[in-house]
Formats: structure tokens, C-alpha cells, sequence
């Protein structure tokens, strides 16, 4: 889950905001943090407890919603996928200079051949795992070359520069976060990767609280620390390049082993999301016929390859990223909606009985989400496309 999050657009999302918010940003950080797990809570136990996946659960609450809420997930999920695989294509560009198209492809070969090993699961649990400490590492480095103000990032975290014209801004950039870390298909990548390893059930729920908790600190943990080694560029009076704001970061904080660091960065971040895509997009109709179910393989890496074939016809614009990671945004209300409204359906999850307290915590993010989605949907996504 928290690798699915760490993607190209998590890398953008990051860097462009600093440079809107200066060290206000950690707010907007901070407030999509508490949004996260109290929606990522709700669902993983609601999944563990009922032992089906998200897409089921919805069709028990409602004949035909299941449906819907797939094409959400996997519309949001391929689109997600085609700036993930240019990312990696990027990534690729800037260590060895070959075309992005032609990096493009090779991870995505990459990507394919994970699925084609007889034990898939493992090793996209370890490739994923690997790759997210390598990611962090860098960029942990990066932040301490660029020497950004902390103290000045705490007390913002707290007390942003919040007035009446850029309020409407901190909405969208709240959304967009939320959006990108357990909005659309990437909440879903860790419950439904949980169900089919075997974590389910009442007596599961220990384990499941603990992943769901630790896979959004850990998304926070790299945000934070991106958003420090942006902010010390930004303090510094520097100005980041609009066309690849992220890789303008490492490099103008730490030259040019920094730029290589930063293909290092965004190669992993695409590739591990890329397979978190396509498996977790995948996971959503698979359970829909048997026949889908028996060449889910097939389908993911399928998935992977009209991602790829897509990039290299489309391209990967700097703005897609931002506002796919502000549309899966709004899918998440529906998504948290239709979970707490199964969390009280004995036919659904038996003799569990979902805490008060989560029920009120999940109402209140989709109540938030609604609002702040429905400000940024006519208030900030058409400046976009100025």
C-alpha cells in the first residue's frame, strides 16, 4: 500500500505544493495524515472481518454498486498507471539517458516478469519492500543537503499561513493527498493484498490495525521528508523547474549525484506502483466470473501493458498527475460510504461489531472529503486546465 502511494505523482504532488505553501505545506501533510487512517482503518477491518473483497461487499450492500465501484477503481487505477509508467520511464532517461518511451517499456517488462514468477505474491511483497527503503534513504539524504528550516516546518504544520484567497488551495491540496495515499484503487492495494495472503477474520484484527496504521506512517515518513528537501530549495531562493519540479529538487540541493539519485527515486517509486496498480485494479473484477479469476495474472499484466502502450502514444503531462490524484480523491466518500454501511450489515460481517468509534471517525472523513472535494471539483480543478 504505502509503495502503491509513493509514485510519480506522490513525488509531483509533494514538490509543487511546497512550492505553493512554502513550510504551510506540512499542515496540508498533517491533516491528510488523520484523513488516512481513519479511512484506511474502516476499510481494511471491514474487509478482513467480511473475508470479501471491497467489490463484493459493495454488492451485498447494494445489487449492481459493486460494478460501479470497480469501474471507479480501475478507471482511477489505469490512469494512475500511465503516469507511473512514464515515471519509470523518466527514472530510466535520467540514469542512462536512453529515451523515457524506451524505459517505459523495459520497466514495464520489469513489472511483467514479477508476475510470471511461480510465487508472485512474495516477490512483489519483497521487490516492493526493497525498493521503499531505498526510496527513503535517498531522499532522506537529499533533505539534509538541501538544510531546510524545521523549526519554522513544525510551527506550520500547526499554524499554517491559511487566509481567506488561498483557502480554496489548501482544500485541493488536502484532497490531492488524501487522494493519492488511500484514494481510488490504492487503499484497496494493501486489504485486498492482506485477504489473499490468508489475514482475515475477527482474530486477524490485530494485525490488520497494525499494517493499515504503519503503511500510512510510512507514506508519511517519505512525504515528510520530500517535502523538507523541496522546502530547503525552496527557502534558499531557488526556483524549481515546472516541467519536472521533483528532479529539479535533488538537483538543485545535492548536483549532479543528486539528479542520478533522483532517477534511482522515481524509477522505484513508479515501478513498485505499477505492479500495486495493476494487481490491486485487477483484484476489483477478478471475482466477477470464475474465468476472470482463473487468468487474473494474465489480466494484471495485461493491465501493465495497454498502461504502457498508452504512454508511449499519450505522454505523461506534469498536470495529469495532480489532478488524477485530486479525482481519486472524490471516489474515496463513496468508497468509505459504502464500507461503513456494510460495517452494520450482519449479513456481510456476521457477529462483528465495528466500534462506535471508528464509525464516527470514518462518517467524519467522508463528510470532510465530500466537502473539500466538492470545493476543489468547481473551484480549483478547471484552473488546471487554464
Amino acid at each position: 500500500m504505502a509503495t502503491s502511494s509513493i509514485g510519480p505523482g506522490f513525488l509531483t504532488q509533494t514538490t509543487v505544493f511546497t512550492a505553493q505553501f512554502a513550510a504551510s505545506f506540512g499542515f496540508v501533510i498533517l491533516a491528510s495524515i488523520l484523513l488516512d487512517i481513519g479511512a484506511q482503518l474502516n476499510i481494511w477491518r471491514i474487509i478482513a472481518v467480511s473475508e470479501s473483497r471491497a467489490q463484493d461487499i459493495a454488492n451485498k450492500v447494494l445489487p449492481g454498486l459493486g460494478y460501479l465501484l470497480a469501474f471507479l477503481v480501475v478507471l482511477g487505477g489505469l490512469a494512475f498507471n500511465i503516469g507511473n509508467i512514464g515515471g519509470a520511464g523518466l527514472g530510466f532517461n535520467v540514469l542512462f539517458g536512453v529515451d523515457p518511451k524506451i524505459g517505459a517499456v523495459i520497466s514495464a517488462l520489469v513489472a511483467v516478469g514479477l508476475f510470471l514468477s511461480k510465487e508472485a505474491g512474495k516477490a512483489m511483497d519483497r521487490f516492493a519492500l526493497v525498493l521503499g527503503f531505498v526510496m527513503i534513504g535517498l531522499t532522506l539524504y537529499v533533505m539534509f543537503t538541501s538544510a531546510p528550516p524545521v523549526g519554522e516546518a513544525v510551527v506550520r504544520s500547526f499554524v499554517p499561513e491559511m487566509t481567506a484567497e488561498n483557502r480554496a488551495g489548501f482544500f485541493m491540496a488536502i484532497v490531492t493527498l488524501v487522494g493519492g495515499t488511500v484514494g481510488g484503487y490504492i487503499t484497496f492495494a494493501g486489504g485486498h493484498r492482506l485477504l489473499d495472503a490468508g489475514v482475515k477474520g475477527i482474530e486477524a484484527l490485530p494485525e490488520v490495525n497494525r499494517s493499515s496504521i504503519s503503511g500510512i506512517l510510512i507514506t508519511a515518513l517519505m512525504r515528510y521528508i520530500l517535502f523538507l528537501a523541496a522546502l530547503g530549495v525552496v527557502a534558499a531562493g531557488l526556483t524549481l523547474d515546472e516541467a519536472n519540479p521533483p528532479a529539479s529538487v535533488f538537483q538543485l540541493a545535492a548536483g549532479e549525484i543528486g539528479y542520478k539519485l533522483f532517477g534511482i527515486v522515481m524509477w522505484s517509486a513508479a515501478v513498485t506502483s505499477v505492479v500495486g496498480a495493476a494487481y490491486t485494479s485487477v483484484s476489483f473484477i477478478r471475482t466477477f466470473s470464475k474465468a476472470l479469476n482463473r487468468h487474473h495474472r494474465g489480466l494484471i499484466i495485461a493491465f501493465i501493458i495497454l498502461s504502457t502502450l498508452v504512454f508511449v502514444t499519450v505522454g505523461r503531462p506534469v498536470k495529469t498527475l495532480i489532478l488524477v490524484g485530486a479525482l481519486n480523491g472524490l471516489i474515496l466518500p463513496i468508497a468509505l460510504g459504502i464500507m461503513l454501511i456494510a460495517a452494520h450489515r450482519k449479513s456481510i460481517v456476521g457477529n462483528y461489531k465495528h466500534p462506535v468509534w471508528l464509525t464516527v471517525f470514518g462518517v467524519l472523513v467522508v463528510i470532510v472529503m465530500s466537502y473539500l472535494g466538492g470545493v476543489t471539483l468547481f473551484t480549483e480543478l478547471p484552473k488546471l486546465f487554464d
